[in-house]
């Protein structure tokens, strides 16, 4: 059995238990009340244990796990008052990701992947188009034409708009107006750095999934301060990420530990402007996921910034204090009050309002998974260091990283764009200028190009969770409105190339949506 995971002290130490991690949670509060240090401390718990943890990072500090502890005196005085352990500054093992491929490890997954409804939220699509590039889907899947990036999607769009009057009996009517208004949303999201994201190599899960030489597990930090700034594309992703898990994980029930835990800071971008459809089958990926291993804490302000279906799948909270300055302020706090389990002595909503910085009202699942009493506790420090580091700092961590170079250069081989483009060549020969080159990877801001780590005499890499090698899937047919389940993305997409009859699949919110 994991050993418990210290949260902080009330009238006793309150832990989280590890089995309990994948009953998901919630860390609420407003702003400057200590959600980041409580973030930190249980992800660092967590690695501690065993469990890999993946962390949003939107304010850049949580950067600072790569690093040490400075050891400032109130956090040593806090530490003696809230462990037997007192207060020992130490590093965690930390990779580094990034979405624009500026701060960290480069994060891509290709069109396929992400599948048309995912990618129509991201756009932005009215129903009409949203039925329209389910339409491309379709017939990418039918002439076998492989959908990695931007551009592949691009050229699909618009031959599905030259051949429109053909495509009419077989697959239905399309406008050039909706075809224009895609292309036009598709320009916007390149604009934002999605055509950064989108492309190869696609990330492979098992890299989120590992642990270091002493058995710790790695804490996957992405580089979030400029993707907030994007919120379709981080809510995406992040939805993105959460169903790839959902479908490729094995079933594994009760385990004493999780496999990962996620922690989504503000958790509200995942729901915002998101149509009905979509809030619902997230909540049955967050309901169904528990099963895979995997643990959900959402970081938000007020627990009221998700719905309802979400909130009620959380076991594990700790709220940090909330202002009632207004009658809705106080309405809100008296309906967080009401979701705790009640402690003798205690006034839940009069207390939330009372709080200081690092306190919070926490309430853990016990072994049997009930729900404790609410009990008002003293975070814990984190033994690492609370706040951002430097340039130098993080190109250290990067280079000691065991992904080495395996992202750092997009590939671009031959997909839906270039086979589209030599079948509307009149001859080998009409392109006077040759092939246009491919483009190439994002520069790496911290130098030249790594070279590949020499291997080291112990192991870096421990897989606590790998995941199974997939057999090629065969060809399915589906209907315009039913989102296909992901086929072989990585493992077998070059064995697929572009072979005429195979179809591409996807997963799109995991199996789930099959129905």
């Amino acid at each position: 059995m994991a050993e418990p995971i210290l949260i902080g002290k009330a009238k006793d130490p309150v832990h989280l238990l590890p089995a309990m991690a994948n009953r998901h949670g919630l860390i609420a509060g407003a702003t400057g009340t200590g959600k980041t240090a409580t973030l930190q401390g249980l992800a660092e718990g967590l690695s501690a244990a065993g469990v890999p943890v993946f962390v949003a990072d939107v304010k850049g500090d949580l950067a600072g796990m790569s690093q040490p502890g400075r050891g400032d005196a109130k956090f040593v005085e806090r530490a003696k008052t809230t462990g037997p352990a007192g207060y020992r500054p130490q590093a965690y093992p930390v990779l580094f990701w990034d979405l624009l491929g500026q701060q960290g490890h480069p994060l891509r997954a290709t069109i396929s992947e992400l599948g048309p409804l995912l990618l129509a939220r991201l756009l932005g699509l009215n129903e009409v188009q949203e039925g329209v590039l389910a339409l491309a889907f379709k017939l990418a899947d039918d002439d076998g034409l492989l959908l990695l990036d931007l551009k592949d999607l691009r050229a699909l769009l618009q031959h599905v708009a030259e051949n429109a009057e053909e495509l009419r009996a077989s697959y239905g009517m399309v406008s050039s107006q909706s075809v224009g208004a895609i292309q036009r949303a598709l320009l916007q999201v390149e604009e934002q750095g999605g055509d950064l994201f989108f492309g190869e190599p696609a990330l492979d899960l098992n890299d989120l999934l590992m642990c270091d030489a002493q058995g710790r597990g790695a804490i996957n930090v992405l580089a979030s301060d400029q993707l907030i700034q994007r919120p379709r594309l981080y809510a995406t992703f992040l939805l993105w990420l959460l169903s790839e898990l959902f479908e490729a994980l094995p079933e594994a029930g009760d385990l004493d530990k999780p496999k990962l835990v996620f922690f989504f800071d503000e958790a509200h971008l995942l729901f915002k402007d998101a149509p009905p459809a979509l809030v619902e089958k997230v909540e049955q990926v967050v309901r169904l996921i528990r099963s895979k291993g995997v643990g959900i804490f959402f970081v938000t302000q007020s627990p009221l910034d998700l719905p309802e279906s979400v909130l009620g799948q959380l076991g594990n909270r700790v709220q940090h204090a909330l202002r009632a300055f207004t009658p809705r302020d106080q309405k809100a706090v008296r309906a967080v009050a009401e979701t705790f389990r009640a402690s003798p002595g205690l006034d839940t909503e009069k207390t939330i309002g009372e709080l200081a910085i690092g306190e919070a009202l926490v309430s853990l699942l016990d072994a049997r998974g009930t729900p404790m009493p609410v009990a008002r506790t003293m975070i814990r420090p984190p033994a690492s260091r609370l706040g951002a580091i430097t340039i130098d700092e993080r190109r250290a961590t990067l280079g000691m990283s065991p992904i080495g170079t395996r992202y750092d250069q997009a590939v671009d081989r031959e997909s839906a764009f270039e086979q589209l483009s030599r079948s509307s060549e009149p001859a080998p020969s009409s392109n006077p200028w040759g092939k246009s080159p491919a483009p190439s990877g994002s520069s790496n801001p911290w130098g030249a190009p790594r070279e590949a780590p020499a291997p080291a005499p112990t192991p870096t890499r421990i897989p606590t969770g790998r995941l199974p090698r997939q057999a090629p899937a065969g060809r399915q047919r589906q209907t315009v409105t039913e989102t296909a389940i992901k086929s072989v993305v990585r493992s077998v997409s070059s064995s697929i190339g572009s072979a005429i009859g195979r179809q591409i699949v996807r997963g799109v919110l995991g199996s789930i949506l099959k129905g």
